[in-house]
Formats: structure tokens, sequence, C-alpha cells
């Protein structure tokens, strides 16, 4: 089994393309009005519009009462040079850069849509080892 592709469903699917290609330095590959793709080198990021949740029989399956508990993560080289970057990008930054327990340096921000981004950045040296 391959992890392929997250997919992120929005209301505003331009000011999500736009918010991902700003934050993640990608240029977005557009299907139609309601899909668009944004491919790194580890995982593709796919926007659909809640028009394509229609599709699914019909059924908006992405209607939740509760806040996401996904956290999508992007390893980076430099967490605090991508934190001067993002922080004029969103007002949502949920944690300025911080180094967590297990090694890792963590900038935690929302996008959007309100869902969860983390970029970090191994300090530790088993953090280090972990993702060589």
């Amino acid at each position: 089994m391959k992890l392929a592709s997250l997919r992120i469903i929005t209301k505003d699917i331009r000011q999500s393309v736009q918010f991902y290609e700003k934050a993640i330095g990608f240029t977005v590959q557009w299907y139609t009005e309601d899909f668009a793709e944004l491919r790194t080198n580890s995982v593709t990021i796919a926007i659909g519009s809640t028009r394509t949740m229609k599709m699914f029989h019909g059924e908006d399956v992405t209607e939740s009462k509760d806040q996401s508990n996904i956290i999508i993560e992007f390893l980076v080289a430099d967490v605090d040079r991508e934190y001067e970057r993002i922080k004029n990008l969103t007002d949502r930054i949920i944690q300025e850069p911080t180094t967590m327990p297990w090694g890792n340096r963590s900038l935690l921000f929302r996008d959007p849509d309100g869902n969860l981004i983390n970029f970090f950045t191994p300090v530790s040296p088993e953090a280090i080892q972990k993702f060589k």
C-alpha cells in the first residue's frame, strides 16, 4: 500500500489553493474549477471544492461537528526561516517555532479552512537520524 495524496475539501478553493501555493512554495495544477493538486517531493496535496463531494452518492461526507484531528506535517530545512515567511501569510499561528520533547522544532498554524499544518525541523541527534 502507498499513500498517494491528502485531499482537503474547502468551500473556497481559490483561497485555499493560493494559501498552499504560498505556504509550501509549489505551483498548483488545476484539473477543473473544483479540483487542483500540489505535488511535492513526497506527497500530493489535492484540493477540492465542496461541490466535488456530491460525486460521492450525493452526500456531504466531509461535514463534521468537531474540529479536525489531523495535522498535515511538512519536514522543512529551517523552521525558523519558514516562520518568518509564514507569519506574513496568516494570522492563525497556533505555536511559534518551539523545540518539542521528541527533538523536532515545530511551527503550528491553520490554513484558511482551519486545518492544522505543522512545519518541523529535526534538531536533536535522534530526530536528525530518524529523518536522514
